[in-house]
């Protein structure tokens, strides 16, 4: 019987006609369209993981026998030790210039507002985010406001809110008009095209300056770097800050996900949101509907973004 075809055959197999050291994500990548990879028996929702562990490990473990070597770190890149010669020494280099020159080059043809309407149904329709209690969105237009200044990173992208009109007694909302705690919940979103190691500082810190009004706050990008040592930058931003990381998955809308949760935030900062009703007329006019919503007990969808009714048709159009 035949030897069985193991994760660290494939890898190798990829990295024979490979022509620069990669990733373990690209080694999974690469190798999804040659033959052998229907030799490979692997399972589970993440197997790129699972290979970069396996060859993780074998370095690690197997220093002399290994058939694989490390080129870098953070972001680690592998490639075969039989083909050390073919390396220039200045590789690293040129692969951080190369990185850096196709982050800033690629651009998506369609514009950040027109993922709105994405996020809107996101926030609307995805249980792991909402927790089933549907939350609306308000697009926020910067071109209405008045900026000075320092005044330009205050604006979010979208707001949204969560009234709990349907979940509690009617008697207890009138009673909750004299308390503390009305139940109401708002949100920040700065909305990304992509996010990735040239940007992810300044839109970050963009989002934490829209942020400290809301009770949470999000990053949302449509195209995000799944290199592990990226997300684990981002993971360590949201940890230190609060702000929560949205993936929107453009091949698949109900696959969207939150990478990391936003910190909640029980009080709200009523001086910013005054400073953005006196600048934004968007702004004003999304806290004074949600708070005529309160007072009637309904919420009046006119007034917030449409939810798309069929995400697979815009996504279609978007993308041409």
């Amino acid at each position: 019987m035949a030897d069985k075809y193991r994760v660290l055959d494939f890898v190798y197999d990829v990295l024979k006609t490979a022509d620069k050291p990669l990733l373990y994500q690209e080694i999974w990548e690469a190798g999804q369209d040659k033959p052998f990879r229907n030799k490979l028996s692997l399972k589970g929702k993440t197997p790129w993981q699972t290979l970069g562990a396996r060859v993780f490990v074998d370095i690690r473990d197997n220093p002399d026998s290994t058939l694989f070597r490390k080129v870098g770190k953070n972001p680690a890149r592998f490639w075969l030790r039989e083909r050390a010669k073919e390396l220039p020494v200045d590789i690293l280099e040129k692969l951080s210039k190369d990185e850096t020159k196709a982050e800033k080059e690629s651009k998506a043809k369609y514009t950040e507002r027109e993922l709105h309407p994405l996020l809107a149904y996101f926030a609307y329709t995805n249980i792991e985010f909402n927790r089933d209690k549907p939350i609306i969105t308000k697009t926020i237009f910067h071109e209405k406001s008045t900026k000075k200044g320092l005044n330009e990173w205050v604006h979010p992208d979208m707001v949204g809110f969560y009234l709990p009109i349907d979940d509690w007694n009617s008697k207890l909302l009138e009673f909750s008009k004299i308390s503390d705690f009305n139940g109401i919940k708002l949100y920040s979103f700065e909305l990304k095209k992509k996010l990735n190691r040239s940007n992810y500082r300044e839109y970050f810190f963009q989002a934490v300056s829209n942020s400290s009004w809301a009770n949470e706050s999000y990053l949302v990008a449509a195209d995000i770097s799944f290199v592990e040592e990226f997300l684990g930058e981002l993971e360590r931003l949201s940890n230190s800050f609060g702000i929560g990381i949205i993936h929107l998955d453009l091949e698949d809308i109900d696959a969207s996900k939150i990478l990391f949760g936003a910190t909640t935030k029980d009080q709200l900062d009523w001086p910013l949101m005054n400073k953005l009703c006196d600048q934004n007329p968007d702004f004003e006019k999304f806290i004074d509907d949600v708070r005529k919503d309160y007072e009637v007990k309904t919420i009046h969808k006119s007034e917030y973004d449409d939810v798309l009714k069929d995400t697979e048709e815009y996504i279609t159009k978007l993308l041409k």
